[in-house]
């Protein structure tokens, strides 16, 4: 087995180039050697999932901050500390599942990390920018150079708002890229004109209530679509700013653009809830929607029949092949009448929320099993998996979705048990 001393080389190789870390080579080895020690620990323990997130905060911290380092990182946990903690390969399907579970961990952990990181800096900046604002109510010409060296210098974007007009009085060259609008053309011009009402959308009703003095301050993330057709995500934050007696003097807002992280964030979510192979959802999106869906709740239960023999008989490659093709058929059969998931191996489920009764399930069963009637052409090869099913209907959902879940399974084996299970064919019937 790898020592930990060794696994930390390999990582810190598979980062290397994404970003100028704030620690050394040596420094950082010694940062991943404790990292995959926890981590391999973890793989052969029933708990420690956190662990993975800690590692991915741990990365952030260090100033590993480009989505590469969540590609590189998931792969070594996937590649590396697999062969490391099995390399005989027993019980490696078991460590290779446990490793999914860690890296969808580590993913979030990742994105949360970033997020925290961003709204931080966020925060540093509009209190900077107001205490400086304040400062030169009493001391002008210092606080004012102070705050015109912020202003126009901030990556984040600065505008202010004259609150007698409704009109911009200045807005730094950040904000102007993140609207698409040279700033020049936009000091004197009210934020409707400047953008219009439904670009704006729910910011409109908040910048309101901050012009009538309902609200000192508000904050959101809101979609802006340029005069170029190109869209920015920005995490916005407006807040009025009184004078000495109380009064509203201007209003200021500091924005960030959060576009490449809200990809980042809906690109790593749902490569954390669907099944790489076949595109569908996974077992912990599955559940995910199991404990908030909205009865009567309706499950149909699918494994495949004599897929054990088209592995053996013509390779995993093929294997995998097959099931991608079975999960597009059972995707078109489905329809939009509910979600599809891949629960492992060869085992699906079908979710279906406010399922008026069991003839629905019937009709969905059907339709389902009559979409892998056809054969499957795989390189040439006409190979034909069935399938079993079970269905079962939940009219209330009890608190916790461990138990609804063993009403389930108990449901669903009943009625797989009445049905007659097709025999396998035989590798010359594939």
């Amino acid at each position: 087995m790898s020592s930990a001393k060794e696994l930390a080389a390999r990582w810190a190789d598979a980062l290397d180039g994404i970003v100028a870390p704030t620690l050394t080579r040596t420094q950082i080895e010694s940062v991943l050697a404790g990292l995959a020690a926890e981590l391999l620990a973890a793989l052969t323990a029933d708990d420690g999932v956190e662990t993975a997130r800690l590692a991915a905060s741990t990365l952030v911290a260090v100033n590993y901050r480009d989505e590469a380092a969540v590609s590189r990182s998931v792969a070594f946990i996937c590649r590396d500390l697999v062969a490391a903690s099995c390399p005989s390969g027993a019980d490696r399907e078991r460590v290779r599942e446990r490793a999914i579970t860690l890296a969808a961990e580590f993913a979030a952990g990742f994105t949360a990390a970033l997020r925290t990181a961003a709204l931080s800096e966020q925060e540093s900046t509009l209190t900077a920018a107001l205490a400086a604002v304040r400062e030169a109510e009493k001391q002008r010409q210092l606080s004012e150079a102070r705050f015109e060296a912020i202003f126009d210098g901030a990556s984040v974007g600065i505008g202010t708002i004259d609150v007698r007009t409704g009109t911009v009085l200045e807005v730094n060259a950040a904000f102007a890229d993140m609207l698409g609008v040279p700033a020049e053309r936009i000091p004197g011009r009210t934020v409707v004109d400047i953008l219009g009402v439904g670009n704006l959308g729910p910011a409109f009703g908040e910048f309101q209530q901050l012009l009538l003095g309902v609200n000192d301050r508000f904050r959101m993330e809101t979609e802006i679509t340029r005069p170029d057709g190109s869209h920015t995500t920005i995490d916005l934050s407006m807040s009025a700013v009184h004078d000495a007696e109380g009064r509203m003097r201007f209003l200021i807002g500091v924005a960030v653009d959060v576009t490449e992280r809200k990809a980042l964030a809906d690109r790593l979510w749902h490569d954390a809830h669907h099944d790489n192979l076949t595109g569908l959802a996974n077992r912990m999106l599955f559940f995910d929607r199991l404990a908030h869906a909205t009865p009567p709740i309706g499950l149909c239960y699918l494994d495949l029949d004599g897929f054990k023999e088209v592995n053996d008989d013509y390779g995993h490659t093929v294997g995998d092949q097959v099931l991608a093709v079975v999960a597009a058929r059972l995707r078109a059969a489905a329809g939009g009448d509910g979600l599809v998931a891949r629960l492992g191996g060869d085992e699906f489920i079908v979710l279906v929320e406010h399922c008026a009764d069991e003839d629905r399930l019937v009709d969905l069963s059907a339709r389902l099993l009559s979409a892998l009637t056809e054969p499957i052409t795989i390189a040439g090869q006409a190979i034909s998996v069935g399938a079993s099913a079970g269905t079962t209907l939940v009219p209330r959902r009890p608190e916790a979705v461990d138990d609804l879940m063993h009403t389930v399974d108990k449901a669903m084996y009943r009625d797989k048990s009445r049905r007659q299970r097709p025999r396998p064919r035989s590798p010359q019937g594939l």
